[in-house]
């Protein structure tokens, strides 16, 4: 991997990592606009402070927006949850092994 990828999904990830970062572009997966209240609900034990944060940083990051119905998630977001789809497959599977231990 050249030093150029790893800027780039050093950046990334460094975005993604942020606490409850990818709950919230999970929580807006389904296309649908969020309100800031019904997000809040959505991604579950956040706090509104916390929630602004991460909607600012996603907001400049290019991966959510805000239009007249709520927050959404923009096409990079959506390309990237796309990606992101085969995390639930793996998460079901993973749970289930750690369920039989």
């Amino acid at each position: 991997m050249s030093s150029k990828d790893n800027a780039a999904i050093h950046l990334l990830f460094e975005r993604l990592e942020c606490r409850y970062a990818l709950r919230v572009l999970w929580a807006l997966r389904d296309g649908h606009p969020q309100t800031f209240r019904l997000l809040q609900d959505s991604v579950g034990g956040i706090t509104p402070n916390t929630l602004n944060t991460r909607i600012k940083e996603l907001r400049e990051a290019g991966l959510i927006d805000h239009g007249s119905d709520g927050y959404i998630v923009t096409a990079s977001g959506s390309d990237l949850l796309k990606r992101l789809n085969d995390v639930q497959a793996f998460a079901n599977r993973w749970a289930a092994s750690r369920a039989k231990k």
